[in-house]
């Protein structure tokens, strides 16, 4: 704990020691870190007697994002204060504010630890302001990665979509469609914040929803990065599918380093990302990203198992023969050869012929004497010679000669 204290200063040795007012109306929210409430307006410092502000690092239209330590552990380990202040006037709009930001915590809490979705360690109200604290997570999100080193390749993209396909499938297990996914909202963990190359984490749970029968079947709000949000969620209606489509759109945008939109053609209705791909990827990664990407929600992939099962498929190949076995020389073509086919009946007469010379029984070939009797293979009777003629015979006509 006190290697990741030393740490902390390291990397932030003046942050550390501030203390940032949360009153959005406070004219110099910067303080020392040892008050406890603002030298300007008079504000509480610390929230819930225990979280203290150190400066901002977003902002959206629902509120404003602060790097925090939580100063009731020893480690002082670091953590996010979001703080509801949404921007836009209205009671309607004002009232889905309330909704999301009171969403986000839910589903966070329904996620329960999950390495890769940053734990939430508190939701309260305080000051008639509501605060949702969360775990920080160290590291790049993947927007800052591909500024700062280029296209990803084939490698990095499976790597990725083997990553977060896992969380999603975690999430969809629950019910949680996240609504939101796109490179800023994918974090690299800092290696020096895991000893080794981080897990890639999905943070910004604040327009997740609940995938219960009536919200499928009911059109919503909708919400999301629209170069990255799937057509039928444009229209309020998302389902595990949308999910799958953003991603798809993430893996593009990184690939080739446009936006979505401008890997689309619009008047053709098609994608032509390959257009502009930095290095050329296989042919299996490019069919499983246009499906993820389908337009059409039912031709589309409906499931990360069915993602999974095609990404890692293994590539069919061409059947080979093993190295030692020596490729086969064909002869030059030729003439087919002459081939006499004989009847039975021809050959039982050669057959006979044969018999009559070894047993001398031919009269009319005086001339020609017989070979040498060899004690061996001299047929010692005419039954045994008889035997072997038909052995030969069979030999010759084949063992299914009728």
């Amino acid at each position: 704990m006190a290697s990741t204290l030393r740490h902390n200063k390291d990397r932030y040795p003046k942050i550390l020691n501030m203390s940032y007012c949360l009153n959005p109306r406070c004219p110099k929210p910067e303080n020392a870190d040892d008050v406890k409430f603002c030298q300007t307006c008079g504000s509480k410092l610390l929230l819930k007697e225990r979280y203290r502000a150190i400066k901002p690092i977003g902002q959206g239209g629902f509120g404003i994002t602060f790097l925090a330590v939580d100063e009731d552990k020893p480690s002082k380990p670091r953590c996010v204060i979001k703080q509801f202040y949404p921007q836009a006037q209205g009671t309607s709009t004002l009232q889905k504010a309330v909704e999301l930001f009171t969403q986000e915590a839910m589903r966070l809490d329904e996620l329960g630890k999950h390495p890769q979705i940053p734990e939430l360690l508190a939701y309260f109200t305080q000051d008639d302001r509501q605060f949702l604290v969360q775990e920080f997570i160290d590291g790049q999100n993947l927007a800052q990665e591909s500024a700062q080193n280029g296209a990803f390749n084939e490698t990095q993209i499976r790597q990725l979509l083997n990553d977060l396909l896992s969380v999603l499938q975690f999430c969809h297990q629950k019910q949680v469609i996240h609504r939101d996914i796109k490179p800023e909202n994918i974090i690299r963990r800092s290696p020096l914040s895991k000893g080794g190359w981080g897990d890639l984490v999905l943070v910004d749970f604040g327009a997740a929803k609940i995938a219960s029968n009536a919200a499928l079947n009911q059109t919503g709000t909708s919400i999301g990065t629209p170069e990255y949000v799937a057509p039928e969620q444009i229209r309020g209606k998302a389902i595990f599918a949308s999910d799958i489509y953003s991603l798809g759109a993430t893996c593009v945008c990184l690939l080739t380093e446009r936006s979505p939109f401008d890997s689309y053609d619009i008047n053709n209705d098609t994608w032509i990302w390959r257009q502009y791909l930095k290095t050329p990827i296989n042919q299996e990664l490019g069919r499983v990203l246009d499906k993820m990407l389908e337009s059409i929600p039912v031709r589309r992939y409906q499931t990360v198992d069915e993602v999974l099962r095609d990404l890692n498929q293994q590539p069919h190949l061409a059947a080979t023969p093993p190295k030692s076995a020596k490729p086969t020389i064909q002869p030059p073509p030729t003439s087919p050869p002459t081939v006499v086919i004989k009847t039975n009946s021809q050959i039982d007469l050669e057959l006979e012929e044969m018999k009559t010379q070894f047993l001398g029984g031919n009269k009319q070939q005086k001339n020609i004497k017989p070979p040498p009797p060899q004690p061996t293979s001299q047929p010692s009777s005419k039954s045994q010679l008889d035997e072997e003629l038909e052995e030969l015979k069979k030999k010759f006509l084949g063992n299914n000669n009728p």
